[in-house]
């Protein structure tokens, strides 16, 4: 096919490790703390529309998260909301800040599998400290040509670290569970996107996906991304 590709981005969070588990878990001791307040759903219908304000002033991860469910938590017990309740909450985020990674299958093969003939670069978004946290217990960092953490992805972002790690976005492909963060917006900037679906998605990383486009690809796992990105050379 003779695609001139010289560089490959991977997301970490649900792409290289499990991450939007430990929020679900999260949501659900929230729902059942509020539970004398409110039924379940609307309570989290109320922490996604919060969590969905709140991006552009916490951006992405635990810590915003903890926020959003207390700011919730204060909205639907019309301020009531005891003590105790928000002492859980904080204690949950903390717990989350601190629970051990798990990679998922074929994490580090797909990594080595590429590495060394291809630039390989992380690009995350997230709290800083957190992501950097991830990767150092993941024992990845080593492998990663360039680490890049990020507040959002956008084509100009995706463009500016390929144009700096590699020989710019049309030459590069970008992998991940975001259709939203990782496919799309990789793809506007003129690389590759390739989606690799995980069983739980944050509902506000969802979007259609470009399935007509000549540079969409989807993997069922990353134990398929070797045979794809060969394919493409």
């Amino acid at each position: 096919m003779g695609t001139g590709l010289t560089a490959i981005g991977f997301d970490a969070d649900d792409t290289l490790w499990h991450n939007e588990q430990f929020f679900r878990l999260t949501q659900a001791r929230f729902a059942e703390l509020l539970a004398d307040f409110t039924e379940p759903d609307h309570l989290l219908q109320r922490l996604l529309e919060a969590e969905r304000r709140n991006i552009g002033h916490y951006g992405f991860g635990i810590k915003g998260f903890v926020l959003s469910m207390i700011e919730t938590a204060i909205e639907v017990t019309d301020e009531r909301v005891p003590a105790a309740v928000i002492r859980e909450l904080i204690r949950a985020g903390q717990e989350m800040l601190g629970h051990p990674i798990e990679l998922l299958p074929f994490a580090r093969e797909a990594i080595e599998a590429v590495a060394g003939r291809y630039r390989v670069i992380l690009i995350t978004k997230g709290d800083l400290l957190d992501q950097e946290r991830k990767l150092a217990q993941s024992g990845l960092g080593g492998l990663f040509d360039g680490i890049e953490i990020v507040s959002q992805k956008t084509a100009p972002v995706y463009r500016d670290i390929f144009d700096r790690h590699a020989h710019g976005a049309e030459r590069a492909m970008m992998v991940g569970n975001s259709m939203k963060s990782d496919v799309i917006p990789a793809i506007e900037a003129g690389g590759w996107g390739v989606y690799v679906p995980h069983g739980f998605a944050w509902a506000l990383e969802h979007d259609d996906p470009p399935a007509a486009h000549a540079r969409y690809r989807e993997i069922a796992d990353l134990g398929g991304l070797a045979h794809l990105v060969a394919e493409l050379a």
